[in-house]
């Protein structure tokens, strides 16, 4: 089992070798949304939620720094193009114009209260080889050891595997980072699944290798609403697990949003026992009210940034 994820982080590596020499135009969703008028027809044949990337993206070509740890954030970061807070010249007067007609549509989308699900994706439109989720790597940890593995930072927090979720430091690991001293990692289990989870920094012996060691997490935090019945899982990649269903009205903290060839919004709750837990349920079944981090006439856009 542990030659699979070791295959998917074969396949990980692969497919960011494969995005280093990809042409400029794959990495963006609309290409020359910077030198080419929208329409409202192709606007329209896109989902409601890639629309809020197609907008957002204008402003990240611009360095635009986003709200940090949410969504865009975590889907431009991985973008080679996207140089936060470098400022790269000035908004034009197409670029202003598509921003608007961007807006209006997605206005309309909500006036006729559609989230246009028969448009694409970006999640289909991204990468459908990327697999495996963002903004996870791969460490290195002294081999033998067991860590015990819990849903949310604490040992107090829902865990796994009845109670008894671990992970074996002699197969592969990725991870995201650190969140008051417990390490977010992502790993197969026993029975062809895989799991993320929080191990405690400090029950890892010698010497971790990997980026993610060092790296602190950075979550939104805020207050959202299931808009649809969904599973809780901390499985994202395979959806072998259910940690609990959630319904409409049940409210959850938003942490952050991941992404592998579909969208996961990552949120925090409770268990029907009071544990706290974290885990994945499907984009689109929150409302959040953070759908554009850029999104309207309240940026902070000067004359100066406008090239009319």
């Amino acid at each position: 089992m542990k030659r699979l994820l070791a295959a998917l982080l074969a396949a990980l590596l692969l497919c960011g070798g494969l995005m280093a020499v990809a042409s400029a135009d794959r990495m963006y969703l609309i290409p020359d949304s910077n030198t080419r008028y929208l329409t409202e027809d192709e606007l329209w044949q896109w989902d409601y939620e890639s629309l809020g990337y197609i907008y957002n993206e204008i402003f990240a070509r611009h360095g635009y720094v986003f709200t940090s740890g949410g969504k865009y954030d975590y889907y431009f970061s991985t973008m080679p193009w996207y140089k936060p807070g470098v400022k790269n010249g000035a908004y034009n007067k197409i670029e202003w114009a598509n921003k608007d007609l961007i807006k209006k549509v997605r206005e309309d989308m909500r006036a006729q209260g559609t989230t246009n699900p028969g448009g694409k994706s970006l999640w289909t439109e991204y990468d459908s080889g990327f697999n495996a989720l963002q903004g996870f790597d791969y460490v290195q940890m002294k081999t033998n050891q067991k860590l015990a593995v819990y849903s949310a930072p604490g040992t107090d927090s829902w865990r796994g595997a009845n109670g008894k979720a671990s992970v074996s430091t002699n197969g592969a690991i990725m991870a995201a980072g650190q969140e008051s001293g417990w390490l977010l990692m992502m790993y197969e289990t026993n029975n062809g699944g895989v799991r993320v989870g929080y191990v405690n920094s400090g029950s890892v012996k010698g010497r971790v290798d990997g980026d993610a060691w060092t790296r602190q997490l950075r979550f939104e935090y805020t207050k959202a609403t299931v808009k649809e019945t969904c599973t809780l899982t901390d499985d994202p990649i395979r959806q072998s697990t259910s940690i609990l269903t959630l319904r409409p009205g049940d409210t959850v903290t938003y942490l952050t949003t991941y992404f592998s060839n579909s969208g996961w919004d990552y949120v925090e709750t409770v268990t029907d026992d009071g544990e706290k837990t974290r885990g994945f349920i499907p984009a689109h079944m929150l409302d959040n009210g953070t759908e554009d981090a850029a999104q309207d006439d309240s940026i902070e856009i000067s004359e100066g940034d406008y090239a009319g």
